[in-house]
């Protein structure tokens, strides 16, 4: 795989990750009244999903 396909797959996965986890933080968020925190938390979850998805390649 060239170098530039694989900037742009880790790229992709990162944004996945950060969709996800960023989906999960206002699910949570907006069922605790909280959605300050779980937006943070979500984001941190994204960055683990996204880095997860790329170690995994």
């Amino acid at each position: 795989m060239s170098e530039e396909s694989e900037a742009a797959s880790s790229g992709k996965n990162m944004g996945a990750g950060m969709a996800i986890g960023l989906a999960i933080g206002v699910v949570i968020g907006s069922t605790t009244d909280n959605l300050g925190l779980w937006l943070a938390i979500g984001v941190a979850l994204g960055a683990a999903i996204g880095s997860g998805l790329n170690n995994r390649e």
